[in-house]
């Protein structure tokens, strides 16, 4: 008990510091497994969600950038395995799961890489409908690459020998799963479109678990299918299996034998098909025939002698003829009738000008009348206006004895105390002007005498 009154306490945030570290290096490389609840997705695209079974639950927390990996958002109800940081929110003391791997449980590693490749491929646009071609009608060799073993192969070549016996097979063999498998069956897509001797090839093999399909699921197999030249249909598994190399063929068929059907046309169908078209052929020619003859008889009928026709011909000269001298004789009266009318018309718009011409004259005698007014009654305004202006006039003031006194910049004296001695001054008289120049009083008495 003396070591436990001893010791130091802790502070809290010093307590949640160690378990963090204890934590983060005694519990690494782990998976937890459990339900999703209580998911919340915040506006930042980050995670937060409890971890929960039966008896218990841990927070975990998984980030925008992990998330974006996802093949699908995570899910209320989702039972998922986990794997990541497991530590301690030291803010608020949580026991917390930090996520950077995600897996669904119960769908394995296997499907969620399927998924992973099937998001990644759909963004490329590797399965885009735009790049799917349509199969040839009638191919003359049929490529299949599959294994010689495989019971699918004899499958396909079965319904190829009943539908249509004249189409060639040709078999590029590979194994169909196992480790290195997908990498044979690639070459064998990759030698079928450098021979060029296939108009349409199959990929195909028997059903089987995801682990025995999984070869199709490869992306160099994926992306060999989906840059073949040569058109392709997939025929792998049941219908109920799905693989990418499904996706990345031009067609998918649900078994080896349906994709066997689809690229061979039925021999039984065409040949009902050439019995069908030859039996409308002839239905055909006999209406034409029925119509020639109809077209013959009724030509028959309107057949005529050529001194018939010609004597036809002149009596329909003949009333053309009648007719048109009758269209002549008619134009020409209204033609006259016309002209008569414009004659007419020409002389009511003749212009009367003596009235015009006696009344120009009466405007001109009026213009000259009022103009000689006008001009007398100028003069006498003018008259008026010079002996006004006369009366006002500055020169006459200066002939009753007054001057003008101004300085050398013209400007008017006005006050005589204002001069100053030797400045220049300019007098205007009645009769002429003078300059002078301001002296001493003494010297002034005589300025006007001259």
């Amino acid at each position: 008990m003396s070591t436990l009154f001893d010791s130091t306490a802790l502070t809290v945030s010093e307590l949640n510091a160690c378990a963090r570290q204890l934590l983060e290096s005694h519990l690494v490389g782990l998976w937890v497994g459990g339900e999703v609840s209580n998911l919340t997705r915040a506006a930042s695209g980050h995670y937060y969600f409890s971890l929960k079974d039966a008896r218990a639950q841990v927070r975990c927390v998984l980030f925008k950038g992990v998330a974006q990996q996802l093949s699908r958002p995570l899910q209320e109800g989702d039972h998922l395995e986990v794997a990541g940081k497991i530590s301690i929110y030291e803010a608020r003391g949580e026991f917390q799961i930090t996520v950077n791997a995600v897996r669904h449980k119960g769908l394995g590693q296997l499907y969620e890489a399927y998924e992973r490749l099937k998001q990644q491929l759909t963004a490329e646009g590797v399965f885009a409908a735009e790049r799917k071609r349509i199969l040839p009608a009638s191919p003359k060799v049929v490529g299949i690459v599959t294994s010689l073993a495989a019971a699918a192969l004899r499958d396909v070549v079965t319904t190829l020998r009943r539908r249509h016996s004249g189409i060639r097979v040709i078999v590029y063999p590979t194994a169909v799963q196992g480790a290195g498998s997908e990498h044979q069956i690639a070459a064998a897509i990759a030698a079928a479109n450098q021979h060029k001797q296939a108009d349409v090839l199959i990929i195909c093999r028997g059903g089987g678990s995801i682990e025995d399909l999984w070869s199709y699921n490869e992306e160099i197999v994926v992306r060999a299918v989906a840059n073949s030249e040569i058109p392709t249909i997939s025929g792998v598994g049941h219908e109920t299996d799905f693989t990418l190399t499904d996706f990345a063929a031009d067609v998918r068929a649900p078994t080896p034998t349906a994709a066997a059907e689809i690229v061979s046309p039925d021999l039984n169908h065409l040949r009902q098909q050439v019995k069908q078209w030859q039996a409308r052929l002839i239905q055909l020619l006999q209406q034409h025939y029925y119509d020639a003859s109809q077209k013959l008889d009724w030509l028959a009928r309107q057949l005529k002698h050529p001194q018939q026709n010609l004597q036809q011909q002149r009596q329909q000269l003949l009333e053309i003829q009648h007719q048109l001298q009758i269209s002549v004789v008619r134009q020409i009266k209204q033609q006259q009738q016309n002209l008569s009318g414009l004659q007419r018309a020409l002389q009511a718009s003749q212009p009367q000008t003596a009235y015009a011409r006696q009344y120009l004259q009466q405007k001109n005698i009026q213009l000259q009348q009022s103009w000689n007014k006008l001009f007398t009654h100028a003069q006498q305004n003018l008259q008026q206006q010079s002996l006004l202006l006369a009366a006002m006039s500055p020169l006459n003031i200066l002939a009753r004895g007054y001057s003008v006194v101004s300085d050398q910049r013209g400007h008017v004296i006005r006050d005589g105390s204002k001069l100053k001695l030797g400045q220049h001054l300019h007098i205007r008289f009645a009769q002429g002007e003078k300059n002078v120049q301001v002296l001493p009083d003494q010297q002034q008495t005589d300025l006007f005498d001259h």
